[in-house]
């Protein structure tokens, strides 16, 4: 009886389109991005130098560093969805990421001005940085996590982890257009712990939230 309830489940599983899971995570992702800027914009409102940051090499650091950690997390998701998959790889190179924006922010504090060390260190915003980046990672924690609730992710921590991280970065990204810090000490202080806070959100999250 248990083997022939078997046969026809297994006789009615189709196949799953191939690339399905990544389209389906991608089209989860940019309707968390465009009501997390959304947030971003009512609440906060983009920086009032957005016209001119684009020539200032900060600016491109802070939106090179939240994408890449954006993409890390997606690859780790993408790959952590599946039963039994591995984000090894990607959260190796996510972890680079962090290492090479720390090694940027020491480089600027060794060829900057002593006088400069707290700005660079803290900025102005360093209280409500982490927390608004968490916020604004809400809408698309809250939509990957759905995304990998009809996959089959067997280690449900993890998976959800990763899907912190990507909701991290990507909320970060959206903040770095509203942010005018320009220390790269805040960068890899104060947005990596916004992004963690999501990572570890994500990851109490997915104990639950993933379950199958």
């Amino acid at each position: 009886m248990t083997d022939d309830l078997i046969d026809r489940l297994a006789g009615e599983v189709k196949p799953v389109r191939r690339g399905a899971l990544a389209l389906w995570l991608g089209l989860a992702l940019v309707a968390g991005v465009v009501v997390s800027a959304i947030v971003m914009v009512m609440w906060q409102g983009p920086r009032s130098d957005l016209a001119t940051a684009w020539t200032d090499p900060i600016f491109w650091t802070k939106f090179g560093y939240t994408l890449l950690i954006a993409l890390g997390g997606f690859w780790a998701v993408e790959r952590m969805a599946r039963p039994g998959g591995s984000g090894r790889g990607a959260m190796l190179a996510i972890l680079a990421v962090f290492i090479a924006c720390g090694a940027l922010a020491v480089a600027q504090m060794m060829t900057s001005p002593r006088e400069e060390m707290r700005a660079l260190i803290m900025g102005g915003t360093w209280d409500r940085c982490p927390l608004i980046i968490l916020a604004l990672s809400l809408p698309i924690l809250a939509a990957t996590l759905w995304v990998m609730r009809r996959m089959a992710p067997t280690n449900l921590p993890m998976a959800g982890l990763a899907a912190g991280l990507l909701a991290g970065g990507a909320g970060a990204w959206v903040y770095g257009f509203h942010c005018g810090e320009y220390g790269i000490p805040f960068l890899a202080i104060w947005y990596t712990l916004g992004i963690g806070l999501s990572a570890a959100l994500g990851a109490i999250a997915g104990r639950w939230m993933l379950r199958w």
